[in-house]
This record gives structure tokens, C-alpha cells and sequence, in this order.
């Protein structure tokens, strides 16, 4: 009688993940454990998925199955492939192989360094006009002593007698033939009979990194700036990776940054407001002259064209955005008082065509208590 598949019998996607096979098991489980529901059609359930849930919940298992079926796991418990660990570990050097899992290279060509990340806080200004940022980054470098090498000074790699210098293994299991990682040398090709004592046989050192990282006129937060090869040191020769610079600009007092424009908040008084005037508002390289029409409201907003930022891949510089708001006298005195109540007397007069959007909410405010029969 033919095995039913494993995922059939969890009842999962054969591209579900780990923690749905393992809750579609304990379900089950649940479900049909003996102890609480005995009976042999019960049992065998769970027997059934318990096997399905112990390939599936195994990668390498997984991986077998998922290519050869139930031979694959089969072989896998002693059919002649070598036993549970074997297979696995040949399946596990394929995907290995195919894949660049591991520690890479192989040949004697060494491993590749990592990548490193650095964040560079930068002030508004700096991120707008461009910078050049020293900064320092720790990273493993390689050793001096053994000029990376990772032998002892006066000795020198050997070559891996059991790959012979290739890096790679050829595994016959059965009906398989199947090449994988040097389990000896770890795909070097080289073995280090003598360490050096600086790195112990890494080739590498840490090390803080002095750079200069130049950045260009116009970045924003988030932005990256690649810097090729300023990563970590390469193993075994390997080449080294890169440097990552992320961008992070800090707040501004004054101006606001959103996409290539920039926003500042512009106090201005009451009279200033009425009457209409000109005053200097300050922009990241100068001031200039914004004229303020009479009769001018809280948040009317001023364009200075040109006064944003420049593009940091080109394009039309930004402008500068400059948001009115109109400022209630404060501290005043009795004859200041005086003054302004018979200012606003001599305004009752003039009905609502002095305040038109107070006029307008009233009378919207006036409507709805109508509608609503307050």
C-alpha cells in the first residue's frame, strides 16, 4: 500500500513554513492522541502524523522529500544510503554547492568579507550643500604579521591532502554521486599546520578604519553611500567587502525638509498682517525679502522659489516654503488696551465684512444649531 504524502496528511501548502507544519501537527496531535482517543484507526492517525511531521519539521529531511518522495527519507532510515545523518549531509553539501550556503569560495580562493553598515549624522546643511565626513569604523583588516596568510611568519599554507587542493569532496552514497565541501580543510584547499599568533590562523585582525567618506550635495535621510571594498577583510585571501555609510540628518531649528523643498514657520504681527509689509526671512545660504500683502491671514503660505534643495541625481532645485503666522499681542498696557478696544469698537460698525471667516463660522455655527433644534 502507497504512503499518503506528508503534506496531504498535515494538511499544508507544500510551500508552508515551519510554524504552520508545526501547528497543523499539534492539531492533529490533539486530535488523535491515544491517550485521548483510543482505537487503532486513532493510533495509526497518529502515528502517521507524527512521521509527516518529523521529515517536514526537518529541513534537510524536507529537502529530500521535496525532490525524491518517500525514497528520499526512506534511504534516509537505513535503506542502504548510509543512514539519517549521511543523507542529510549530502543533501545538505548539494544545496551547499548550488546555493554558495557555507563559508563560500572553495579552491583556495578564500572568503569573501562581510559587509559593513556605519550611520552618518549629518546636520541639515551638510546634507543639502554636501560634506566630506571623516569617521572611524571597526573592522577585521588583515594581519600584518602574517600579511594575511594566517600562518605563522616563516611558514606557509599547505595544501589539503584530502581534496588535494580543490576545496570539493566527491561522496559516492549508493546510486549517488554527489561533490561537496572538504569536511577537512572547510573548502580552503590549504591547511595551516603552524597559526600565526597575531590572528590564529584567520589572516584577519580588528582594527578601528579611519575614513573619509565624501557626500554628495542633496542626500536625504535614508540615503546610502557605497564605499567599495571598505568592508571587512576577506578570509584566506578572500576579497574584502564593502562599506555601507546610511545617511541620518538631524532635526533643523529652523527649516523642515520634505522632498527637495524646505518649510520654515514665520511669525509675523497682527498690524504687520492688516497692513502689509516687508520683512527678511532666512533661507540656508542668505535672507531675502518676503513682501507680505495686507489683509494677509494665519497659514497662507509664501513660495521663495529656488531657496529649497538641489536634487542629489538632478533635477530642479527645490524651493522654500515659508508658513504665516499671525501673533496675538501679549503684555500690554493700559493705554495699549485702551487703544485696541476702541480699535475693535470702531470695527463693530463695519459688520462682518472685517472678519469674513469669523462671520461665515458663525453663521455656519448658527445654521446647524437650527437643523438640530437645540
Amino acid at each position: 500500500m502507497s504512503k499518503r504524502d506528508y503534506y496531504e496528511i498535515l494538511g499544508v501548502a507544500r510551500n508552508a513554513s515551519e510554524a504552520e507544519i508545526r501547528q497543523a501537527y499539534r492539531r492533529l496531535a490533539m486530535k488523535y492522541h491515544p491517550d485521548r482517543n483510543p482505537g487503532e484507526v486513532a493510533e495509526s492517525n497518529f502515528k502517521e502524523a507524527k512521521e509527516a511531521y518529523e521529515v517536514l519539521a526537518d529541513s534537510r529531511k524536507r529537502v529530500a522529500y521535496d525532490q525524491f518522495g518517500h525514497a528520499g527519507v526512506e534511504a534516509s532510515a537505513g535503506g542502504g544510503y548510509g543512514g539519517a545523518a549521511d543523507l542529510g549531509d549530502i543533501f545538505g553539501g548539494v544545496f551547499r554547492d548550488i546555493f554558495g550556503g557555507g563559508r563560500g569560495g572553495g579552491g583556495g580562493q578564500g572568503y569573501r568579507g562581510s559587509d559593513l553598515r556605519f550611520t552618518l549624522d549629518l546636520t541639515l546643511e551638510e546634507a543639502v550643500f554636501g560634506t566630506t565626513a571623516k569617521i572611524r569604523v571597526p573592522a577585521l583588516v588583515g594581519c600584518a604579521a602574517c600579511a594575511g596568510s594566517g600562518a605563522k611568519p616563516g611558514t606557509k599554507p599547505t595544501t589539503c591532502n584530502t581534496c588535494r587542493g580543490v576545496g570539493q569532496v566527491r561522496m559516492q552514497q549508493g546510486f549517488f554521486s554527489i561533490q561537496q565541501t572538504c569536511p577537512r580543510c572547510q573548502g580552503r584547499g590549504t591547511i595551516i599546520p603552524e597559526p600565526c599568533e597575531t590572528c590564529r590562523g584567520s589572516g584577519r585582525v580588528e582594527e578601528q578604519k579611519a575614513l573619509s567618506v565624501k557626500v554628495p550635495a542633496g542626500v536625504d535621510n535614508g540615503d546610502r553611500i557605497r564605499l567599495a571594498g571598505e568592508g571587512e577583510h576577506g578570509e584566506q585571501g578572500g576579497s574584502p567587502g564593502d562599506l555601507y555609510v546610511q545617511i541620518r540628518v538631524k532635526p533643523h531649528p529652523i527649516f523642515t525638509r520634505e522632498a527637495n523643498d524646505l518649510y520654515c514657520e514665520v511669525p509675523i504681527g497682527f498690524t504687520t498682517a492688516a497692513l502689509g509689509g516687508d520683512m527678511e526671512v532666512p533661507t540656508l545660504d542668505g535672507r531675502v525679502s518676503l513682501k507680505i500683502p495686507a489683509e494677509t491671514q494665519t497659514g497662507k503660505v509664501f513660495r521663495v522659489r529656488g531657496k529649497g534643495v538641489k536634487p542629489v541625481r538632478g533635477g530642479a532645485v527645490g524651493d522654500l516654503m515659508c508658513r504665516v503666522n499671525v501673533e496675538t499681542p501679549v503684555n500690554l498696557t493700559k493705554e495699549q488696551k485702551d487703544l485696541l478696544q476702541q480699535f475693535a469698537n470702531s470695527l463693530e460698525g463695519g459688520g462682518k465684512r472685517h472678519t469674513p471667516q469669523e462671520g461665515s463660522w458663525l453663521d455656519g455655527v448658527k445654521k446647524f444649531f437650527e437643523e438640530m433644534k437645540f
